[in-house]
């Protein structure tokens, strides 16, 4: 079978019959390095009413989903509406090293933007370098941290928080 490029890769938004397949990758990706929750059992789902499929955008490889990314408006505030936050990125393991996480993370910034969106922001645990590097090339920026905010596997985390102007 030939191998597949990053050209083959379709981003496309979730649909509630993704859910079972997304909730798969979700827990095939759960790391202590980039998740500050439990990993999630088997029988749990992704969807539900504050997780909606319309915040999700897929990455498909091979007719497979290798990839989702979640943005949604960080507060309900009218004061706040020019800015998403992404809560959420996750690349299966085979799938890593093609640029999916870039193409997902430029897909939400270009889904927000188009959403009137003025900013992107995010949080990342600050031992999680990989993600760091990542949304550094993508153009975000550290504007702060939480010193020592998570007790993970017996040690303290940093949350790093980054952003990327959307407009100008």
């Amino acid at each position: 079978m030939a191998r597949m490029s990053a050209d083959d890769l379709i981003i496309r938004p979730a649909q509630p019959e993704d859910e079972r397949e997304l909730a798969a990758l979700n827990r095939a990706a759960w790391s202590p390095l980039s998740d500050v929750s439990p990993q999630p059992p088997v029988e749990d789902g992704v969807f539900d009413e504050r997780h909606t499929p319309d915040q999700f955008l897929l990455a498909v490889l091979g007719g497979r989903i290798v990839g989702y990314v979640r943005q949604v408006p960080p507060t309900p505030l009218a004061s706040n509406r020019h800015v998403r936050q992404i809560q959420g990125l996750a690349v299966d393991g085979s799938a890593r090293g093609r640029g999916v996480g870039r193409r997902l993370v430029e897909a939400a910034c270009d889904a927000a933007r188009a959403d009137g969106a003025r900013r992107m922001t995010l949080r990342v645990l600050g031992w999680n370098a990989p993600a760091r590097r990542l949304y550094e090339g993508c153009g975000f920026v550290v504007e702060g941290s939480l010193a020592e905010e998570f007790l993970i596997d017996g040690r303290y985390v940093d949350d790093i928080w980054m952003a990327r102007r959307l407009v100008g």
